[in-house]
Order: structure tokens, then C-alpha cells, then sequence
């Protein structure tokens, strides 16, 4: 089921095109990556999903409505986490939750169920009395998700929720992000950290200068946008004739060595094992090693760019 569609959306802000004409849908019970650099257009998107901004052209419809012209067919259903720290510092994690729970109308046995359930998932429960101005900077990115939980929403939204924190902080997000997919709730999550989008997401969209260049899984977008391997081979003995030889084969497009390893890069070639085995054979040499080093989505991103990720 199509739970969110976005069709041909513009946004400028005066002579500056943030977003240029992007489409894409999320499905219900799916985690969506919105993957980019910084300006790429992933935060003015969200924005509008959000309904913090309008769309100077196209729509965005949620469950079939349009949010444009009825803003409230989603704001209940939708739980927002900006990249933005959105707390009191002055109040304690608990008031910051019965804060904004009562911004979202929950009230007395109800209010304080949910900062009791919250504060199970984003892990924080013994310092819930302490002021937010003493945690640590992973413990307000877990507030900051905390509160965008209260009303059970449908649809979560997380715009780059890991930003400066502390590993141990960082793997606790991703992992209640997960644990929340699991529970049936939808996840937009936006990043400039490819490793996060690969761990977490079912499809990604990766965005460049307010343009969606590629859209799919991550088998997809390495199938049909990788085309190269990069292979890591110990023989037994090196020889400069060796690598000669394997530069010959017919889908080999580098050799380098490296301390005792050869990295081979080849085109994709199912047989190119087979081939190096018979080249190491014909020289009487055997194999300690071998292992084919997986392409990331950075392989996409820089071979549909020319750039990398992070540049």
C-alpha cells in the first residue's frame, strides 16, 4: 500500500532551486533513505512532508489526500525529528516530554502512559528527571525522537537524527529505528552517511542538487549502477609476471599491489575467479586468499556524480 506520494514537487528559496521536480512514494510498513550531501534537498523535502513548508509547484499526498490543500489529513498520523535539537534545556527530560505530549492533546493517565512507554525505547529512563542541559548530546538526539513518539504516529520522519553523537548513542538510534519498523510504524530517514542507509533502509532515494538521481534497493542501485569489482587476492608468490599476466585478462582493468595483496579491479565477470586460478596454476602458485570487496552505495553515488558522497 502507497502510504505517501510526493509528485514532480519544486521549492526555491528566491533565486535558489532547493528541490527541482522530484517524484517518489514511500509504502506503508517500509524504511525509506532519503541518501545525499549536505544541500542535496533532503531537509526542504522533508519540510514538506511536513507540512512546514508548501510546495511552489506539484503535490504530496498522504493515504490519497493531498496534504497541500488539507494539511491535517497527515500532521496527526506524522512524527517529525529534526535535525535540529527541539527541547528545553532547562526542563527536565520528563517535563520535555509532558511538554510536547500536551502539544499533541494527551492528557493525564493517557499523557503519562506514553512518556513511560517512550522512555523505554529511547532508552533514557533513569535520567528522565535530570535538567536536558546536563545529558550528553546522544541523550537529547534520543529526547529529540522521544518526542516525536507521544502520539503513536503512523508515519516517522528523521532527518539526520545521528548527527554528532557518540558511537554507542548513534547505534542505539539506528537500532530503535529498526525496532519501530518492526512494530508496523513507516520511516523516512534522511543522511549523508551511506553506511547507515545501507544498515537500515529498504529502499533509498539518493538525492544530488535537488534532483533524485537514483531510486531502489541497494542490490538494485549497485546492479545497475556499478559496473566494476574490486577483488583482494594473496598468491602464495608475487611475481612482477604474475601481474602482468592477470593485467591481460580480458576483463581486468587495474592490478595494484598492496604489501602482499593484489587488488584487482575487473569488470563484473562471473568467471573471473576461474581465470585467476588458471593464471596463478600456469605459474605453480596457489592462493591464500581471496575475497571480492562488496560496491557501496559511495560506488553509486560517485560513478553517477563523478564525486564522492561526503566531497
Amino acid at each position: 500500500m502507497t502510504l505517501l506520494e510526493v509528485k514532480d514537487v519544486k521549492k526555491s528559496y528566491k533565486s535558489l532551486m532547493a528541490v527541482k521536480g522530484i517524484s517518489f512514494s514511500v509504502e506503508k510498513g517500509e524504511i525509506l533513505g532519503l541518501l545525499g550531501p549536505n544541500g542535496a534537498g533532503k531537509s526542504t523535502t522533508i519540510s514538506m512532508i511536513s507540512t512546514l513548508m508548501k510546495p511552489d509547484e506539484g503535490s504530496i499526498h498522504y493515504c490519497g489526500q493531498d496534504i497541500g490543500v488539507s494539511p491535517k489529513a497527515i500532521r496527526p498520523h506524522l512524527g517529525y525529528v529534526p535535525q535540529e535539537i527541539a527541547l528545553y534545556p532547562m526542563l527536565s527530560g520528563k517535563e520535555n516530554l509532558n511538554f510536547w505530549g500536551r502539544t499533541y492533546g494527551l492528557k493525564g493517565k493517557q499523557l503519562q502512559k506514553r512518556v513511560e512507554a517512550v522512555s523505554e525505547i529511547i532508552g533514557i529512563k533513569e535520567r528522565l528527571k535530570d535538567k536536558v542541559k546536563t545529558y550528553s548530546g546522544g541523550m537529547k538526539r534520543r529526547l529529540n525522537i522521544g518526542v516525536a513518539l507521544l502520539h503513536e504516529p503512523d508515519l516517522i520522519i528523521m532527518d539526520e537524527p545521528t548527527v554528532g553523537i557518540d558511537p554507542q548513542s548513534r547505534k542505539h538510534i539506528l537500532d530503535t529505528v529498526l525496532r519501530l519498523n518492526e512494530s508496523g510504524k513507516t520511516v523516512i530517514y534522511t543522511s549523508h552517511y551511506m553506511e547507515e542507509v545501507e544498515y537500515l533502509c529498504n529502499r533509498i532515494c539518493i538525492m544530488d542538487q535537488g534532483q533524485i538521481i537514483a531510486v531502489g534497493t541497494k542490490a538494485a542501485l549497485v546492479d545497475d549502477f556499478v559496473e566494476s569489482q574490486e577483488i583482494h587476492l594473496v598468491p602464495e608468490v608475487i611475481s612482477d609476471e604474475i601481474i602482468e599476466t592477470i593485467g591481460k585478462i580480458d576483463t581486468v582493468i587495474s592490478v595494484t599491489l598492496v604489501e602482499d595483496t593484489l587488488v584487482i579491479q575487473s569488470e563484473k565477470d562471473l568467471e573471473i575467479f576461474k581465470k585467476l586460478i588458471e593464471v596463478l596454476g600456469n605459474f605453480e602458485t596457489h592462493i591464500q586468499a581471496i575475497n571480492v570487496h562488496a560496491p557501496n552505495l559511495e560506488k553509486v553515488f560517485l560513478n553517477l556524480t563523478g564525486r564522492e558522497l561526503r566531497d
